[in-house]
């Protein structure tokens, strides 16, 4: 049974009315006695690090720090202006009317830019979320860009679990921008508004929102237009410098692996820097490693989730922290040591460090390439490039979480920017005949007359179709069409016959036995 992330507000199929009464209730026994029985440990920390701080759940509204004239100063030479047109393309634009504001703070949580529905905005700033009010949570109480910075990770803020009474109505879901060339927290980006923003989709968009305006900083960087130096922190260990990137389209699951370079160092994909080992994860089980001098390796599942989830997180990871990513539940240290000691023999201690678990070189993944292509605005490109999901039988959370964060940045960017020939072909793939979303924008866009609209209309009914009943237990299969013989070919051996049934006895004579004592029927297991 797979264990929720703690980073989720709720997980999928969960009601969100009676997480709304847990937390509730959890709120109030915190008040009174300390204890919040039943409440993630993220939201519970953050609770009490808001009553060491002093914070007064009462309070109506965070005080506004900044100045017009500092708002001003601050939005101009801010790094975080160059992504603010990408953000309104993917978040703002498109949720036009979907009840949700959405803001971008600096690292020290003070609101620069409140964008979204005119009317919800009216009502957010009535808690006080407005331009130049400070977030944090010594400020604010529990929030989401508030939480997110405090530990710089991606993170859902549900009803009541704020701090502050006066957001319970709201619910958030941020994720911290970084520096890609230093690992600076450059600021958050967040999503504000009714419980649907409390869904595990929603984090998985804002996730993918964060990382394509880390790729558009990166491309600015490389082409001399970098934001001026940045005002924020610094991770515990900074991200490596040289840039992530991928290779073209790795091959199937069990193809050849592709022969190193003859210059003898590692494929790149685009703007990757020469030298860079690579990992692909895009539609392999598992994942493909070829180092600096071009030599390639095919990894075990679960070493290619730690390799992925340490390329997520440069500052490095825990024993505890990689167990939970990866759903050790039981002796968590000891199964994550073995599989880094194992790891570590596979690809030496130019890779890998620990205390904490971390990588010690740069690691290129075709998974974030995806995404600085899609920054770019090159859908075509990161469509090619994208030849299936993220590790896609892999269960572990991490991993899950980033498979759907990817696929949600590229169905965001496909369903407002593509043209209907690159939606057609993403709706004949896996992953796109699954999606009604995609399905409905492509028969949109193809012409009346293009054949493949009833391909795809075919898979759209077949979605909307309801699920065939079984068969009851024990009742006969539906007899088979006869598959007609080639001519020529000798027929088909017969069919063993089958075993005739008993032939019912005649009825005995003798009395029967008195039955023995009755074996009670065993509960089913499970």
């Amino acid at each position: 049974m797979a264990v929720p992330s703690p980073w989720i507000a709720w997980p999928q199929g969960a009601d969100p009315a009676a997480v709304r009464r847990a937390a509730s209730g959890a709120h109030e026994s915190f008040l009174c006695t300390g204890r919040a029985p039943g409440i993630r440990t993220v939201v519970l920390d953050s609770w009490r690090r808001c009553a060491r701080s002093g914070v007064d759940p009462e309070r109506a509204s965070p005080s506004v720090a900044l100045t017009d004239e500092q708002l001003r100063l601050r939005r101009r030479d801010h790094p975080l202006a160059a992504v603010l047109p990408l953000v309104r393309d993917l978040l703002v634009d498109p949720a036009a009317d979907a009840g949700q504001v959405v803001a971008l703070a600096d690292a020290a949580g003070h609101l620069l830019w409140v964008e979204g529905h005119p009317g919800l905005l009216r009502r957010a700033e009535r808690m006080g979320f407005a331009p130049g009010a400070c977030w944090r949570e010594e400020e604010a109480g529990t929030n989401a860009p508030g939480t997110a910075l405090a530990l710089d990770h991606p993170v859902q803020i549900f009803a009541s679990e704020h701090f502050s009474r006066a957001v319970h109505p709201w619910s958030c879901a941020a994720a911290p921008v970084h520096d890609p060339a230093t690992g600076r927290v450059l600021g958050v980006l967040d999503v504000t508004g009714g419980d649907h923003v409390a869904s595990p989709q929603a984090l998985a968009l804002v996730r993918a929102a964060a990382a394509a305006a880390e790729g558009e900083l990166l491309l600015r960087h490389r082409q001399g237009a970098a934001a001026p130096a940045p005002r924020g922190r610094t991770r515990s260990a900074p991200r490596a410098a040289a840039p992530r990137a991928a290779a073209p389209s790795p091959p199937a699951t069990g193809a050849a692996a592709p022969s190193p370079p003859a210059t003898g160092a590692a494929a790149t994909g685009p703007g990757a820097a020469p030298g860079t080992a690579r990992l692909q994860v895009l539609g392999r089980d598992r994942a493909l490693l070829t180092t600096p001098d071009g030599r390639t390796r095919e990894l075990a599942p679960r070493h290619s989730e730690i390799l992925l989830l340490l390329s997520r997180h440069p500052g490095g990871l825990s024993a505890d922290a990689l167990a939970a990513l990866l759903h050790e539940e039981e002796s968590a240290r000891v199964t994550v040591r073995a599989e880094m000691s194992r790891l570590r023999r596979l690809v030496g201690d130019a890779l890998l460090g620990s205390r904490p678990y971390r990588l010690t070189a740069p690691l290129a993944t075709d998974a974030d390439d995806v995404r600085r292509l899609l920054a770019r605005g090159a859908h075509r490109q990161a469509l090619r490039h994208c030849p299936g999901p993220v590790l896609p039988r892999s269960g572990a959370p991490g991993v899950v979480e980033e498979r759907e964060a990817l696929a949600a940045g590229l169905r965001a960017v496909l369903l407002r920017h593509a043209g209907p020939e690159l939606l057609a072909e993403w709706a004949r793939r896996p992953e796109g005949r699954t999606d009604p979303r995609v399905l409905e924008a492509a028969l949109r866009a193809l012409p009346p007359g293009s054949p493949r609209r009833t391909l795809i209309a075919a898979d759209l009914a077949a979605l909307a179709a309801p699920p065939r009943p079984r068969p009851a237990s024990g009742a006969p299969a539906a007899p088979s069409a006869a598959v007609p013989r080639p001519r020529g070919s000798a027929p088909p051996p017969p069919a063993p016959p089958s075993p005739k049934a008993p032939s019912p006895k005649a009825p005995s004579r003798r009395r029967a036995a008195p039955p023995r004592t009755a074996t009670l029927p065993q509960p089913p297991r499970g």
